[in-house]
């Protein structure tokens, strides 16, 4: 069993291995073809217009190639980000509707009373009052953090 595992990983391995030498052979030669697309360009402008103009144009270009991947990881950025918000707001709703589906449970119910019976309630009282004081404070708090988020500028 185990040697199979291994050998699945070995395999694995090796494929993912080969996989990226192969992406790595590919990046490598688009950048010696764009290098020489780039000199070609380079030495047409300085043909036609000079060596200034030349050199002008090509920080021209590569100022808009860097342009827009700023604007693309931006967008991309604030994509994740809007994801991530996404995904708490329906954490904490899943959260609260987990809560109010479980104190209707009846058999959530029916263990409560049961554990009032075992206890007492004279015993009971102090734990039930230490418990609220808990949990108003942590509710206190979760809604002052959330008005702090709301008021808080987007960057």
């Amino acid at each position: 069993m185990f040697g199979r595992m291994i050998d699945d990983i070995k395999e694995s391995t090796g494929t993912a291995l080969r996989l990226t030498s192969l992406a790595a052979a590919a990046a490598f030669a688009l950048l010696v073809t764009t290098s020489f697309l780039c000199a070609a360009l380079f030495v047409f402008v300085l043909q036609k217009y000079g060596p200034v103009e030349a050199c002008l144009a090509g920080a021209g270009l590569f100022f808009v190639v860097t342009l827009i991947a700023a604007v693309c990881y931006k967008v991309r950025q604030n994509q994740i980000q809007a994801r991530a918000e996404e995904a708490a707001k329906e954490a904490a709703r899943s959260a609260k509707s987990a809560a109010s589906h479980m104190l209707a449970d009846p058999m959530l119910l029916a263990a409560g009373l049961q554990l009032v019976r075992a206890i007492g309630v004279k015993k009971l009282i102090p734990i039930l009052a230490i418990g609220g004081l808990a949990l108003g404070f942590m509710m206190s708090r979760g809604a002052s953090e959330a008005g702090d988020e709301a008021e808080a500028p987007a960057e």
